[in-house]
């Protein structure tokens, strides 16, 4: 049976869903990544093992997206600038590509974990 995660919680109920809608749409403008013209996987760590193999799996289109948005972020830094407001990524547009394939491989990891942990025991 899956424990209950705050997610789910809110997700599941339309009062707390309606409070925190707001908040998170709130924080995700101040944060700044969508005026660069990223989306919120291209910012999660990618230096490690998991996040690797999650991106190895991504398809090699969105692969060169993700590496263009990146690039151009980065010169944008550099310059102290960001997009114009037409070009900033619209809360539609970002979803999440590499988030279902980091679960996999989580999954894939504990499955692993668990099945090393047997003890044969012999009779």
């Amino acid at each position: 049976m899956p424990y209950p995660t705050l997610y789910n919680t809110v997700k599941n109920s339309r009062f707390l869903y309606g409070l925190l809608k707001p908040v998170a749409s709130f924080y995700a403008n101040i944060a700044g990544y969508r005026q660069l013209g990223l989306r919120y996987d291209d910012i999660l760590e990618d230096e490690n093992d998991t996040a690797r193999e999650a991106l190895r799996r991504v398809s090699p289109k969105e692969q060169d997206l993700r590496n263009y948005r990146i690039r151009t972020a980065f010169q944008l830094t550099l310059q102290h600038n960001i997009l114009s407001k037409d070009k900033w990524t619209k809360p539609e547009d970002d979803v999440r590509y590499l988030s279902p394939h980091l679960d996999e491989v989580v999954k894939e990891e504990e499955e692993r974990e668990a099945f090393d942990a047997i003890k044969v025991v012999r009779k």
